[in-house]
Formats: structure tokens, sequence, C-alpha cells
């Protein structure tokens, strides 16, 4: 049996698919040995947890502006070349250099404690003296405005927001310290949007608005914003005093990290698959999104093991700054130029290396053509392919019309560790990784070497 799986999976690599591409069982007789293949041999190989562990063990956080993140472009880049990928580059970027400092919170009345916190990514610091003053706490945008000035002037608001799901309460971390600051508010603070908290604060990118006073905002933790607002409505004036040397310097050189295994009939048409090379300065950016690295990495890496050869390029782009300001998703599409049309699917992986459950694609036309690449990933249980892909590194190519996919897993505990100092790679289990990297490698492989390409161009 295993003579006879081989030898079909060597004349589809010659000939590409034996019979017509469709949404029916044609997808088994054409390019099931091949996923089968991949398949066994992704749940036989440790290759991208080997990885994963290098990148947070030896390196670290990476925020695009690190020393670590430049050595994490070079390991990448040599990696890279060690599987056996051609066309490695390492294209410069220039990316923002914020710099966290020390920092500090308390609570000095109506009782003392300290408060676990972490500056918010692009946050201003306080004065040297920091600044001290009385809390004022809200659960919603709609409950600072009915506040108005006359209440929010010169406090410190605290957005105590429950999680409802990451989209609707990400909102106050972004907006919440400009739309304080709009109403005199001196600082601003956030519950961590997260559902759990174990005493943890998560960090993240704010947005300040243009023409509004930048003021210092930092996470706290559902513990502390609950104890704060119990006290608050008890009818104490709770007192804050917040210290934060964060600073914005000058832009600094970063890169993008691209190599490929090139095509046998049609190497000018591109299937990119990736995630991003960055994280925040904290933990070891393990899941967010070092998993979604390794796991493109070791993809491409089996297919190219196993001599598999597709129709098209499979490129591998590990993007900087997704964490802080998306500039390498945006050089990238720059970097492409007008081969822009040739870009057929682009793949991104940015949600956790949990148990896989499928991918999302980006229009009803991609879909119907990836929809049948499900029924070769039932085996693992990720054959879920349903409409809606995308993803911040590779929405600069959606823009020009190429079809999104992104990767979903069960995301059961992802936004627990996500932005935290406890994004480590103890929270990566081996054997949901290998999952993940079989999933990926038979999407990317199936894409590049069908019939048609998935834009239907």
């Amino acid at each position: 049996m295993k003579k006879s799986t081989a030898a079909l999976s060597a004349a589809l690599v010659v000939c590409g698919s034996i019979i017509g591409w469709s949404a029916d069982q044609s997808v088994d007789l054409s390019y099931r040995a091949a996923a089968d293949r991949i398949i066994d041999a992704a749940l036989a190989d440790n290759g991208a947890y080997d990885k994963l562990a290098y990148l947070c063990d030896r390196i670290g956080n990476r925020i695009s502006s690190s020393d670590n993140f430049r050595k994490a472009v070079k390991w990448a880049a040599t990696e890279m070349e060690r599987d056996g990928l051609v066309n490695i580059s390492t294209p410069e970027v220039m990316v923002p250099h914020w710099i966290r400092g020390k920092e500090h919170a308390a609570l000095l009345a109506p009782i003392q404690k300290n408060l676990p916190m972490l500056s918010l990514g692009g946050s201003v610091g306080t004065p040297t003296e920091g600044i001290t003053a009385p809390l004022f706490v809200v659960t919603s945008f709609d409950e600072l405005e009915r506040a108005g000035k006359s209440k929010v002037d010169g406090k410190i608001v605290l957005f105590n927001v429950a999680y409802t799901g990451y989209g609707q309460t990400v909102r106050y971390r972004a907006e919440g310290p400009s739309r304080a600051a709009r109403l005199g508010a001196r600082a601003a603070l956030v519950r961590s949007v997260t559902p759990v908290s174990l005493q943890t604060p998560h960090t993240g990118a704010l947005r300040y608005t243009e023409g509004i006073a930048k003021i210092p905002a930092a996470a706290i933790t559902i513990e502390d914003a609950l104890l704060l607002a119990r006290l608050a409505a008890s009818g104490d004036t709770v007192t804050v005093k917040l210290d934060m040397e964060a600073r914005q310097e000058a832009e600094v050189a970063a890169a993008n990290v691209i190599g490929e295994i090139k095509g046998r009939e049609k190497p000018e048409e591109i299937i990119v698959i990736g995630g991003h090379l960055d994280s925040w300065d904290v933990g070891q950016g393990a899941q967010d999104d070092g998993s979604g690295v390794v796991t493109a990495m070791q993809a491409v890496a089996l297919i190219h093991k196993l001599g598999l050869k597709p129709r098209r390029t499979i490129r591998v782009v590990l993007w900087t700054d997704e964490e802080y300001g998306s500039s390498g998703s945006i050089a990238y599409r720059k970097w492409v130029g007008p081969a822009i049309r040739n870009h057929v699917a682009a793949i991104e992986m940015d949600g956790g290396a949990e148990k896989p459950l499928g991918f999302g694609v980006a229009g009803e036309g991609p879909l119907q053509r990836v929809k049948p690449i499900g029924k070769l990933l039932e085996r693992i249980g990720a054959g879920a392919i349903t409409i809606g892909g995308g993803g911040a590194d590779i929405a600069p190519l959606m823009k020009d019309g190429v079809p999104g996919i992104a990767h979903r897993s069960v995301g059961t505990r992802y936004f627990e560790w996500h932005h935290t100092q406890a994004d480590t790679i103890d929270k990566i289990k081996p054997e949901e990784l290998r999952l993940n990297v079989a999933a990926m490698a038979v999407l990317a492989y199936v894409i590049a070497d069908m019939p048609e390409r998935v834009d239907g161009k």
C-alpha cells in the first residue's frame, strides 16, 4: 500500500492533477495521496517545535525595533536556507522605535497596593514625578460621554470593560486614551482585553487621535480593575499613582524575511504563506506569532523534503511590525510592485497553534475553489473551509484583489496569553503544532498545484 501511494504521488508531482479539479470526489482521486503523505510526514515531525524552541528560548520576545528582532531575522533566513528554500531575502523595512522603559502603578487610597501593569504600545510616558490623581471608572464609551468634562477633567480614567470578544473589547484599548483625553483626563488605565486573568496584564497598541493631547495609558489586570471599581462604587475617593518612562524615538531599520519553493510550471504565480516574526516586548511571543512563523516555515520545508513540486511558487513571508504599525505588510506590498497580479492567494496564521479547525476564505468564488481541500484535511479535524478570510499582514494584498485565507483554530485559550509575559512556549502543545503544520502544508501545496487559480484568473 505504501509503495502504490508513493507511486501515485510521484505521478502527481510530474503531471499535476490527473483529472480536472472540481468540488466533488475528484479531490480524493487527484490529491489524496499527496495530502496523506504530507500529513503523515507532519505528524511524525518535530521540526516546527524545535524551531519554535530556539526562537522563544534563545532569542525571546521580538519587538520589531529590537536587537532580538534582528537576531530573529538572521535565524529565520538561515533556517530557510538549511531547509532548501531559494530566493531568500531580507528586504529592509523602517519601523517605529517605541521604548517601554521603567513603569509602575500603585493604588494609594483608600488602601495601598501595587498594581501590576503594562504600558500600552505607543503610549507616551508620565512626567518624571509621575501622575497622581483621583480615579474615575467607566464601563463603556457611552458612560464616559455622559459623565462629560466636569467629572473626567484631571482624573485618571479606568475603562473597566468586561470581555465580550476581542473585536468588540479591544476598541477600549485602542481608542480609550484619546477619548478620555478629549474630556481632560490626565491618564488612562484599561482593564486587560482578555476573558481570564491570573493577575496578568495584557499590553497592545493604542491609537492616538490627531489633534487630541496624548496621555499616558496602561493595562491593568482584571482583578485590579474590579477591585478599583468596587472601591470607587463604595463612595471613597480612589487615588492612583502612575510612573511610566515610555517614549517614541526615531524609526530604525528592520526587515521582512522571504524564501520560496519555485513552481515547476508557473513559477511567476505566487502563493504567499506566513505569519509575523515580531512580538511585543514581553513573554516569548510563542503563540503570537512564533507559532504562525514556524508553522509556515515547516510546512514549506516538508513539501520540499518530500520532493513535491507544485505548479506555482510557494513563498514564505515573515512580516515585521504587525503588532505596532503593520509597516512590514505595507512594505511587502510595495516590494511586490506590479507583480501583485501574479499573487494567487495569501495565507496567514496569526491566531495561535491550538487545535486547527480549518480555514476562512475571503470571497465566494475563492471559497468554492478552496472548499474541496477541506476533504483532504478531515482526517485531522481541520476540514472546515468557511467564508471570511484575512489578517493584518495580508490586508494590503487583499486590497489589490488577492484572495485572503485565514487559519482557524479552536482558540480556546489564546486570548488568555495574548500580549502577556505568559505567552511562552510551554503553552504550545507539540501535537497540536504538528496538526497545524499538516493543515497549512496541505492547503498551500494543493492551492499551488491545482489546475486553476484560486482567484479564477
